[in-house]
């Protein structure tokens, strides 16, 4: 590992002169060192990624000539959608589908896969700046890189075009503009929920931290009373295009998960289940939507008439959108910002960090892959937890050093 002048490791292949400049180097499969000096580390790094890289490939062109395909953009990722990320969730597919056709497409679509430059990526980005937010364009970003990888491992172009560049994206939300409620504004929607139909949805949702495509699809043989617990292995969404709902399974492979309940979430879906037996129920209710698990690689089902909450109106499941819809006209009436469903999500996990819960079980409730997600994304630190916190560490602190005085001394 090199390092710099002061110690510190910069890393395999670099390292810093006298001089101040940075060398990087690397010995190539023939024993030949190859090396350049640089102003600055991450010069130096980029250099070395992309002269490996060269190296490499060139190497290959001289043992076995690389004959890159003649197939179009298009043609290619009609083939990779369809089978190469075949086994990816539904709402993933979808979006990649969305953004393939009303961004890249008529940009680059005609274009043979090896002529495709970083510059037609960028101009991409570029014209979806003013339009879309930040974390559309680099969904598409995500997109476009993922293609063409697999078209370098499967060996039908040389080079990435996005490899070793930098590209300019419009910044996606701030994680500080997630909206949460704050201890006050929980109470006081609560409160006014209390008057509306969908009071429990909201009230299970501050329990346990569901999605909202989690909340629409449960049905009562994922809830176990006698072990306080309910399951999550499903999502059921409404395609507004289609105007079908479709079930489908949840949204990551640790998204899967089996949640303890709290009394309170026990007593909520209890009086949904007495609601139930009274409850007006379309003709819809009565259909069985099937869709692929991708844990165990079986065609489930979803049977509509067990599912724990449907409209009280229209005796079917409420959208995401109407959900949105009514929390906007609650907000209005008890005095606060608006907020979507997510929210609710987000309140929860701030509640139960600021409350004690450790970081690792959250995750595990949340259904997150890594924690960083659920530190960084859906964990929120309030002014009255920071004041709280502090209160509690002085209290600890005057009773580890005994409640001496500043400039007091013992003997």
């Amino acid at each position: 590992m090199g390092k710099n002048l002061k110690g510190k490791s910069l890393g395999r292949g670099i390292d810093q002169k006298k001089d101040g400049r940075y060398r990087a180097r690397f010995k190539d499969s023939e024993g030949k060192t190859h090396e350049k000096y640089f102003h600055s580390v991450p010069e130096a790094r980029n250099w070395l990624e992309d002269a490996k890289y060269e190296y490499r490939h060139n190497a290959k062109e001289r043992d076995a000539p690389f004959a890159e395909t003649e197939l179009t953009v298009d043609e290619w990722y009609n083939f990779w959608i369809k089978n190469i990320k075949k086994g990816l969730a539904p709402n993933t597919i979808r979006n990649y589908e969305e953004r393939y056709k009303f961004n890249v497409k008529a940009s680059i679509g005609t274009k043979l896969l090896k002529d495709v430059k970083k510059m037609d990526c960028q101009l991409i980005f570029n014209e979806m700046s003013d339009v879309y937010a930040g974390s559309t364009i680099r969904q598409t970003y995500i997109m476009i890189g993922s293609m063409f990888r697999s078209a370098v491992e499967n060996e039908l172009i040389l080079k990435h075009p996005l490899s070793g560049s930098s590209f300019i994206l419009k910044p996606v939300r701030n994680i500080n503009d997630i909206h949460f409620l704050t201890v006050d504004e929980q109470k006081r929607f609560m409160e006014q929920a209390k008057k509306s139909h969908n009071y429990n949805q909201y009230a299970l949702i501050l329990e346990t931290g569901l999605r909202t495509g989690e909340l629409i699809g449960l049905t009562w043989d994922a809830i176990s009373f006698p072990k306080k617990t309910l399951t999550v292995n499903k999502t059921l969404e409404f395609r507004h295009k289609q105007k079908f709902w479709r079930a489908g399974p949840p949204k990551t492979e640790s998204s899967y998960r089996t949640i303890p309940l709290t009394d309170r979430a026990i007593e909520i879906l209890k009086d949904q289940k007495e609601k139930s037996k009274t409850r007006k129920e379309a003709p819809e209710l009565n259909s069985v939507l099937e869709f692929f698990d991708r844990r165990s690689g079986k065609t489930m089902t979803l049977c509509m008439k067990d599912l724990v909450f449907v409209n009280f109106r229209t005796g079917m499941p409420n959208k995401n959108s109407s959900y949105d819809t009514h929390l906007y006209k609650l907000c209005d009436e008890c005095g606060i910002d608006h907020f979507c469903m997510h929210a609710l999500r987000h309140t929860f996990a701030t509640r139960a960090i600021e409350y004690g819960m450790p970081p690792k079980v959250l995750q595990k409730i949340l259904g997150h892959k890594s924690l960083k997600t659920t530190m960084d994304r859906y964990v929120h630190v309030t002014e009255d937890s920071m004041d709280d916190a502090i209160r509690n560490f002085e209290k600890c602190q005057a009773a580890t050093i005994g409640g001496s005085k500043v400039g007091q001394t013992t003997e």
